[in-house]
């Protein structure tokens, strides 16, 4: 079981990306799946997270630019990022609440000023 990142590129300031996240596995429709990012030289931060039920939650930097979402059919998540910023540049990861479902291998994002 493991979740697998894509949709990272290189993009201007102000463009928009859309990261995906694919879930193996027969529960992903029972876990709250969560997005991070590790910025360069920074710690790993929280940017979104969504509920089995649907309920939502942003991180300070990217509330009003940022949506998650899921698709429990496909067993995938997605990230709708719009105007984006050069501080949103990072490797952008998603996670499972699951404990026991690791961590991917992480969609590089890096935007120029």
């Amino acid at each position: 079981v493991h979740v697998t990142e894509s949709g990272g590129g290189l993009v201007q300031a102000g463009e928009s990306l859309r990261l995906s996240c694919t879930g193996s596995g027969s529960d992903f429709n029972l876990w709250g799946i969560e997005w991070y990012r590790d910025p360069p030289g920074k710690e790993r931060e929280l940017v979104a997270k969504i509920s089995v039920a649907g309920d939502t939650r942003y991180g300070d930097a990217v509330r009003g630019r940022f949506t998650i979402t899921r698709d429990n059919g496909q067993k995938m998540s997605f990230l709708q990022m719009r105007s984006l910023k050069p501080e949103d540049t990072g490797v952008y990861y998603c996670k499972s609440d699951d404990y026991r479902v690791p961590w991917g291998q992480g969609t590089q994002v890096t935007v120029s000023s």
